[in-house]
Protein backbone atom coordinates (compact mmCIF):
# COMPACT_ATOMS: atom_id res chain seq x y z
CA UNK A 1 0.00 0.00 0.00
CA UNK A 2 1.29 3.44 -0.89
CA UNK A 3 1.73 5.91 1.93
CA UNK A 4 -0.66 8.83 2.13
CA UNK A 5 0.65 12.35 1.68
CA UNK A 6 1.43 14.40 4.78
CA UNK A 7 0.84 18.10 4.26
CA UNK A 8 2.12 20.34 7.04
CA UNK A 9 0.44 23.76 6.97
CA UNK A 10 2.94 25.94 8.81
CA UNK A 11 2.00 29.41 10.00
CA UNK A 12 1.49 31.64 13.00
CA UNK A 13 -1.84 31.88 14.75
CA UNK A 14 -4.51 33.61 12.65
CA UNK A 15 -2.59 33.01 9.43
CA UNK A 16 -5.48 30.88 8.18
CA UNK A 17 -4.37 27.30 8.87
CA UNK A 18 -7.62 25.98 10.28
CA UNK A 19 -9.75 27.75 7.65
CA UNK A 20 -7.63 26.21 4.89
CA UNK A 21 -7.84 22.79 6.57
CA UNK A 22 -11.64 23.08 6.59
CA UNK A 23 -11.63 24.09 2.92
CA UNK A 24 -9.34 21.19 2.01
CA UNK A 25 -11.52 18.76 3.95
CA UNK A 26 -14.51 19.80 1.85
CA UNK A 27 -12.98 17.94 -1.10
CA UNK A 28 -14.03 14.36 -1.80
CA UNK A 29 -10.87 13.68 -3.79
CA UNK A 30 -8.33 13.96 -2.37
CA UNK A 31 -9.75 13.14 1.05
CA UNK A 32 -7.86 14.41 4.10
CA UNK A 33 -7.71 13.56 7.78
CA UNK A 34 -6.33 16.23 10.10
CA UNK A 35 -4.13 16.43 13.17
CA UNK A 36 -3.64 19.80 14.84
CA UNK A 37 -1.67 21.40 17.65
CA UNK A 38 -4.95 22.58 19.22
CA UNK A 39 -6.44 19.06 19.14
CA UNK A 40 -3.37 17.54 20.75
CA UNK A 41 -3.14 20.34 23.33
CA UNK A 42 -6.61 19.24 24.43
CA UNK A 43 -5.18 15.82 25.38
CA UNK A 44 -3.31 17.50 28.25
CA UNK A 45 -5.00 18.38 31.50
CA UNK A 46 -5.25 22.08 32.36
CA UNK A 47 -3.30 21.54 35.58
CA UNK A 48 -0.28 20.30 33.62
CA UNK A 49 -0.55 23.04 31.01
CA UNK A 50 -0.52 25.63 33.79
CA UNK A 51 2.43 23.90 35.48
CA UNK A 52 4.73 23.46 32.48
CA UNK A 53 2.94 24.38 29.25
CA UNK A 54 5.81 23.88 26.78
CA UNK A 55 7.04 20.62 28.30
CA UNK A 56 3.68 18.91 27.90
CA UNK A 57 2.71 20.58 24.63
CA UNK A 58 6.05 19.60 23.10
CA UNK A 59 5.48 15.96 24.02
CA UNK A 60 1.98 16.08 22.54
CA UNK A 61 3.26 17.69 19.32
CA UNK A 62 5.80 14.89 18.83
CA UNK A 63 2.98 12.35 19.38
CA UNK A 64 0.92 14.26 16.81
CA UNK A 65 3.66 13.75 14.22
CA UNK A 66 3.74 10.03 14.93
CA UNK A 67 -0.06 9.94 14.60
CA UNK A 68 0.25 11.57 11.17
CA UNK A 69 2.65 8.77 10.20
CA UNK A 70 0.04 6.15 11.19
CA UNK A 71 -2.49 7.75 8.83
CA UNK A 72 0.12 7.83 6.08
CA UNK A 73 1.10 4.20 6.72
CA UNK A 74 -2.54 3.27 6.10
CA UNK A 75 -2.55 5.09 2.76
CA UNK A 76 -4.49 8.10 4.08
CA UNK A 77 -3.66 11.72 3.33
CA UNK A 78 -3.28 13.83 6.46
CA UNK A 79 -3.05 17.55 7.10
CA UNK A 80 -1.00 18.89 9.99
CA UNK A 81 -2.34 22.20 11.31
CA UNK A 82 0.70 23.43 13.19
CA UNK A 83 3.67 25.70 13.54
CA UNK A 84 7.37 24.91 13.52
CA UNK A 85 8.64 26.88 16.51
CA UNK A 86 12.12 26.55 17.94
CA UNK A 87 11.58 26.25 21.68
CA UNK A 88 14.17 24.58 23.93
CA UNK A 89 11.68 21.76 24.61
CA UNK A 90 11.47 20.98 20.87
CA UNK A 91 14.83 22.14 19.57
CA UNK A 92 15.80 21.49 16.96
CA UNK A 93 12.13 21.24 15.98
CA UNK A 94 12.47 21.44 12.21
CA UNK A 95 15.31 18.89 12.25
CA UNK A 96 13.18 16.57 14.40
CA UNK A 97 10.31 16.87 11.92
CA UNK A 98 12.59 15.98 9.03
CA UNK A 99 13.93 12.97 10.94
CA UNK A 100 10.49 11.74 12.09
CA UNK A 101 9.11 11.95 8.55
CA UNK A 102 12.20 10.63 6.76
CA UNK A 103 11.01 8.40 3.91
CA UNK A 104 7.46 9.74 4.15
CA UNK A 105 5.76 11.94 1.53
CA UNK A 106 5.94 15.15 3.59
CA UNK A 107 5.10 18.50 2.03
CA UNK A 108 5.52 21.65 4.13
CA UNK A 109 3.36 24.54 2.99
CA UNK A 110 4.09 28.06 4.18
CA UNK A 111 1.04 30.10 5.09
CA UNK A 112 2.22 33.65 4.74
CA UNK A 113 0.19 36.49 6.19
CA UNK A 114 1.51 39.93 7.13
CA UNK A 115 1.69 40.24 10.91
CA UNK A 116 -0.49 43.37 10.99
CA UNK A 117 -3.30 41.36 9.37
CA UNK A 118 -2.77 38.50 11.83
CA UNK A 119 -2.92 41.05 14.66
CA UNK A 120 -6.28 42.33 13.35
CA UNK A 121 -7.59 38.77 13.00
CA UNK A 122 -6.49 38.04 16.59
CA UNK A 123 -8.47 41.05 17.81
CA UNK A 124 -11.53 40.03 15.78
CA UNK A 125 -11.38 36.45 17.04
CA UNK A 126 -11.21 37.49 20.67
CA UNK A 127 -9.68 34.17 21.75
CA UNK A 128 -6.06 35.10 20.99
CA UNK A 129 -3.76 37.72 22.42
CA UNK A 130 -3.28 40.69 20.11
CA UNK A 131 0.47 40.10 19.78
CA UNK A 132 0.36 36.28 19.74
CA UNK A 133 1.22 36.02 16.03
CA UNK A 134 4.26 38.27 16.47
CA UNK A 135 5.42 36.20 19.46
CA UNK A 136 5.18 33.01 17.41
CA UNK A 137 6.87 34.61 14.43
CA UNK A 138 9.89 35.47 16.60
CA UNK A 139 10.40 31.81 17.55
CA UNK A 140 9.42 30.22 14.24
CA UNK A 141 12.01 27.89 12.75
CA UNK A 142 14.11 29.43 10.00
CA UNK A 143 15.49 28.00 6.78
CA UNK A 144 12.49 25.71 6.29
CA UNK A 145 12.42 24.02 2.91
CA UNK A 146 8.88 24.73 1.80
CA UNK A 147 7.24 22.77 -0.99
CA UNK A 148 4.77 25.57 -1.63
CA UNK A 149 3.69 28.93 -0.21
CA UNK A 150 0.36 30.77 -0.17
CA UNK A 151 -0.42 34.32 0.92
CA UNK A 152 -3.57 34.11 3.00
CA UNK A 153 -4.00 37.87 2.95
CA UNK A 154 -4.44 37.80 -0.83
CA UNK A 155 -6.60 34.69 -1.23
CA UNK A 156 -9.62 33.16 0.50
CA UNK A 157 -9.18 29.88 2.36
CA UNK A 158 -11.01 28.13 -0.48
CA UNK A 159 -8.65 29.64 -3.06
CA UNK A 160 -5.62 28.66 -0.97
CA UNK A 161 -6.95 25.11 -0.60
CA UNK A 162 -7.46 24.82 -4.34
CA UNK A 163 -3.98 26.20 -5.07
CA UNK A 164 -2.37 23.77 -2.60
CA UNK A 165 -4.27 20.76 -3.94
CA UNK A 166 -3.65 21.69 -7.57
CA UNK A 167 0.06 22.14 -6.91
CA UNK A 168 0.66 19.07 -4.75
CA UNK A 169 -1.73 16.63 -6.42
CA UNK A 170 -1.66 17.80 -10.05
CA UNK A 171 0.31 14.80 -11.28
CA UNK A 172 -2.13 12.30 -9.76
Amino acid sequence: MDRGRIIFLNGVTSSGKTSIVEAMQSYDDPFFYVVANDLFENTIGDKHLRTDYWKYLSEAIIMMYHTAKVFSDHGKHVLIDGILVERPELAPHYEQVKKIFEGYPLEIVELHCPLDICRQRNLERGDRREDQSEEQHRIMASDIQYTYSVDTSQHTPEECAEMIINTLFKSE
